[in-house]
């Protein structure tokens, strides 16, 4: 007997998407092709969005949920990066054959999990079939004070550094998932996977950076430490210092540079940790310290913003260390 993968489009929309536009009256139960959002007066929309290929850009090992709540908070963490608060997003699935109807029972639980903790919801979107790989691809909209959205090209010369949070989890957890790092203490390796898998979109520190004004140019760390800097540099047609030794490290991390210091290369250089890099005025980076620890998303000093346009990566003794990339590139 031949059983179907999955049910009907409609159906399919229907018993898994439309709960998670329930109470949004602007989705129209997602039976229109477009949605309605309304943007309160004196505010921007702020827009973006990403596409997630398997295979590429998660592992085919990853369960659905996880797959469904990283995509989700990679791309709030672009909204948090400008300061944006989340209103809504909306969703393609071009589905592969060996997808079966648990996967997607699975996928949308992930979403209505991430929804209720972010205060977001699906207003739309679209499903279809391909006889490739399973792709993904998610939009998300947010709203910012006009004039208050954080950019890239602000940085100037005697700018601090700042990163939230801890660097290198998400690379490290990549290696730990495709059965690297054995030696290091399950905890640890449990630790790091989870943080490759569910990063923590900063939208309190963004929001509050926009609405002090405190800092000249912000970006969330996906590609990798150093190349995102570059992205910063490149724009703000400025160089950087960073100090690998301010670095902030997870435990689990710094057990894993303990028993191989060559993996700094790996935190500097590796992605996917979505925390937020900060440049700031030197006068002002107590303060923006001091607006991390309130909301509990410590922000620690890693460099220097200078003239020029290089990126310069720097040991305890300031010497210059070489790497061979300095981030992901996707082409």
């Amino acid at each position: 007997m031949t059983h179907r993968r999955l049910p009907g489009e409609f159906d399919l929309i229907a018993r898994y998407f439309r709960p998670l536009a329930a109470g949004r009256p602007g989705a129209l139960g997602l039976t229109d092709d477009a949605a309605l959002i309304d943007i309160d007066p004196g505010h921007r929309l702020v827009v973006t969005a990403d596409a997630l290929i398997a295979g590429v850009h998660f592992l085919d090992t990853d369960s659905a949920d996880l797959v469904a709540r990283k995509m989700l908070r990679v791309n709030l963490s672009d909204l948090a990066a400008m300061g944006a608060r989340p209103l809504a997003y909306f969703l393609t699935i071009a589905f592969s054959d060996a997808i079966a109807e648990p996967w997607v029972e699975s996928f949308s639980r992930g979403l209505a999990a991430d929804q209720m903790e972010f205060s977001v919801a699906l207003m739309g979107g679209d499903v279809t079939a391909t006889p490739g790989p399973l792709t993904l691809s998610l939009t998300a909209l947010g709203q910012v004070g006009a004039g208050r959205a954080l950019l890239r090209s602000g940085a100037r010369a005697g700018d601090c550094l700042m990163v939230s949070g801890t660097v290198g989890d998400a690379a490290l957890g990549l290696k730990v998932l495709r059965g690297g790092l054995p030696d290091l203490a399950a905890r640890h390796r449990a630790f790091l996977g989870d943080r490759y898998h569910l990063p923590q979109p900063r939208l309190a520190l963004g929001e509050a950076l926009s609405k002090k004004g405190l800092a000249t140019a912000v970006l969330d760390v996906s590609d990798g430490l150093v190349g995102d800097l570059g992205h910063i540099c490149e724009t703000s047609h400025c160089g950087a210092v960073l100090e690998a030794a301010r670095i902030p490290l997870s435990e689990a991390a710094r057990a894993a540079l303990d028993m191989d210091p060559a993996l700094r290369r790996t935190v500097v250089t590796g992605g996917d940790d979505y925390e937020l890099l900060v440049a700031v005025p030197a006068d002002r980076a107590a303060e923006t310290g001091a607006l991390g620890e309130r909301l509990g998303v410590p922000l620690t000093v890693i460099g220097r913003i200078t003239d020029g346009s290089a990126v310069r990566v720097e040991d305890e003794s300031g010497q210059a260390i070489s790497l061979e990339s300095g981030g992901y590139r996707h082409f």
